[in-house]
């Protein structure tokens, strides 16, 4: 997913100014909420698939009757850093490598390197309290250039361990062994014992018609570094799936676009503003269909309150995909069903932008048009997903 935490650490500048006259636009009012952790911060760093998949990962084990643990989303990313510069140096140099990701790369490494706590791999060890990464992703990237250009006739033996050098300087050394509450671990023996999830009860999911439905995929989007495969169903069976988990207490780690002129952080909002007039009732969608469209289009994104949208098909989705509208952006988790003071449904959403200030305290809303229109892929518990949609897929 794409880095977009500059658009968040911009918009946190005013956000405490603004915060309880938007309220009074859009009124929520939750109908179907989660269990979920504290918001974190990934601040100026572009590791928002981590901090979504595990925000996921705690409220999976909080539904699992665990006490709560704040993951260490670091270690993780160090762990996909250097499983990501073996592919790239194997590759040439021919495939993406930035700081993005996407939700499986979390599950990849629980498997096969384990988990640690946040207190044990805080990951700052580079002079600042919260994660600033563009000097370490240049570094990375840098480094790995010069590797591939082969001024020596082959590699070296040692250009992993100088790669691993840099992430020492930056994240900190990975430690064999740690303490929590009063008990050693190791990565291996955290992730058995007390974070407790396997891999093979989760999958992942996508809605595209370039590929067969009920069929698995590699999503072709450039953070897919581990090639990973999607199971593709329907856009109605996308949002059966995501309603019957949130009804009955799973979560969904979500990965979607949020780079439309829809999605307002500053509002705690997203939609897909009609643009077009359409024959609706009640008195204040017929004055908005009554609306010039210059009057409209000034409406249409002021955020003032509900506004009539787009009615989502599979075939707008895959067009906005296929044009490049529709990118990999960010990784968020959907913790709820919502709906606002007109009784359109929404989802709410926990973002990993802070909650210093903002209207819903690191949370937002988005609308079920939002979530059909710029969904790229999600996860969910197995148990989560209807046993007709089950059967298709396995």
């Amino acid at each position: 997913m794409k880095k977009i935490f500059l658009f968040a650490a911009m918009l946190g500048l005013f956000l405490n100014a603004t915060a309880q006259d938007d309220k009074d636009g859009f009124q929520f009012e939750d109908q179907h909420m989660v269990k979920t952790t504290s918001i974190k911060d990934q601040h100026r760093s572009g590791t928002c698939w981590s901090y979504s998949a595990l925000a996921f990962m705690e409220s999976e084990m909080l539904r699992m009757g665990k006490e709560p643990v704040d993951l260490a989303e670091m270690f993780v990313v160090r762990k996909a850093y250097e499983e990501k510069a073996e592919v790239y140096v194997r590759m040439h140099g021919k495939m993406n490598f930035s700081a993005g990701g996407a939700i499986n790369d979390n599950f990849e490494v629980l498997e096969k390197y384990g988990m640690m706590p946040e207190e044990a791999y805080p990951g700052l060890s580079y002079g600042t309290e919260k994660h600033t990464h563009f000097e370490m992703d240049k570094a990375l990237k840098d480094y790995l250039d010069a590797i591939i250009e082969k001024k020596n006739p082959t590699l070296s033996t040692a250009w992993f361990e100088g790669y691993k050098g840099i992430l020492d300087a930056y994240l900190g050394k990975v430690p064999e062994r740690f303490e929590y509450e009063g008990k050693t671990y190791t990565p291996q023996s955290f992730a058995k014992e007390v974070v407790g999830i396997d891999y093979a009860d989760y999958r992942m999911f996508s809605s595209y018609t370039h590929h067969p439905f009920y069929e698995e995929f590699i999503l072709e989007v450039p953070d897919n570094w581990t090639w990973g495969h999607v199971w593709n169903v329907p856009l109605d069976e996308m949002i059966e799936t995501f309603d019957n988990a949130l009804k009955n207490g799973y979560s969904i780690a979500w990965a979607a676009d949020v780079s439309e002129k829809g999605f307002s952080w500053k509002h705690g909002v997203a939609i897909v503003p009609a643009e077009e007039k359409k024959d609706l009732g009640g008195t204040e969608k017929d004055k908005w269909a009554d609306m010039s469209d210059k009057e409209r289009k000034k409406a249409m994104y002021s955020f003032d309150g509900p506004v009539p949208e787009k009615e989502i098909t599979q075939e707008k989705r895959q067009k906005a995909f296929d044009n490049y509208s529709t990118t990999d952006d960010h990784g968020m988790q959907i913790v709820g069903i919502a709906k606002d003071q007109e009784g359109n449904k929404y989802y709410k959403v926990k973002n990993s932008w802070n909650n210093n200030g903002h209207i819903y305290d690191g949370y937002f809303y988005a609308s079920e048009a939002y979530v059909k229109y710029k969904t790229m892929s999600y996860m969910v518990h197995k148990d989560a997903v209807p046993d007709d949609i089950m059967k298709k897929i396995d």
